[in-house]
């Protein structure tokens, strides 16, 4: 163990289905001093579910550098600490990193509990290659930073895996087509979820096939790489 007594742990939580968490996750979050949550208000009925009576702390983007502070000297006076996103993997396109950066830096012992992650869910059952693949989050929403992306993402021949907000869905796989052609993509929209829906096929089929449709929900976006079809 490093300096301090108190550890980490990276706790990945449901990304929809309430039932997806495992085992070592319900004994970690029952038995540590604080739990540090993305969003406190879809954390509870999780915590409800499973009888899980930690005392629990909000940490999300725009509080996390005012918080890290605290949380440390929390692990470093022997205290465990359990960090969970908004849904999935804490510390993926969530906040997270600089608090485990600042632990890993003052010794403190750093845990990941593993279990759910969207964008793993949708490349597994994409059928696109997962030999190799390359995962971006979010694109940059406009100007010379998408552009750019956008052309790196063109020459790489992984499956490229992106987060995207369903008003934006439409446009970014346009941009996706005008940079790198009319690939085979996979649309996983609200995994695990009531309203899961995959759609797969080449960008043309797909954008006909939501032509006039309400998009919403989550969605995670798998393309092709350049070379590679489905």
């Amino acid at each position: 163990m490093g300096k301090g007594g108190g550890r980490l742990y990276l706790v990945a939580t449901p990304i929809g289905n309430l039932e997806d968490i495992t085992l070592r996750a319900i004994k970690i979050l029952r038995h540590v001093d604080l739990i540090a949550a993305e969003d406190t208000r879809k954390a509870r009925p999780l915590l409800a579910r499973y009888r899980i009576k930690a005392p629990l702390t909000s940490f999300f983007e725009h509080n996390e550098p005012a918080k890290i502070g605290a949380l440390i000297k929390r692990l470093l006076n022997n205290q465990d600490i359990a960090v969970i996103s908004e849904a999935g993997t804490p510390g993926v396109s969530d906040p997270g990193f600089r608090l485990i950066r600042q632990a890993i830096e003052q010794g403190i012992e750093v845990i990941p509990i593993p279990g759910p992650s969207a964008h793993v869910a949708a490349l597994v059952c994409s059928g696109l290659p997962t030999d190799s693949f390359h995962f971006f989050g979010f694109l940059p929403p406009k100007g010379a930073k998408r552009k750019k992306r956008l052309e790196a993402i063109k020459e790489l021949r992984g499956t490229i895996i992106l987060y995207e907000a369903p008003h934006r869905l439409l446009r970014t796989l346009l941009d996706i087509q005008d940079s790198c052609g009319n690939r085979h993509i996979c649309v996983a929209r609200e995994m695990t979820k009531t309203y899961e829906e995959v759609i797969r096929g080449e960008i043309t089929a797909v954008l006909e096939g939501l032509e006039g449709k309400k998009i919403r929900g989550e969605i995670t976006l798998v393309v092709a790489g350049r070379g590679r079809g489905g």
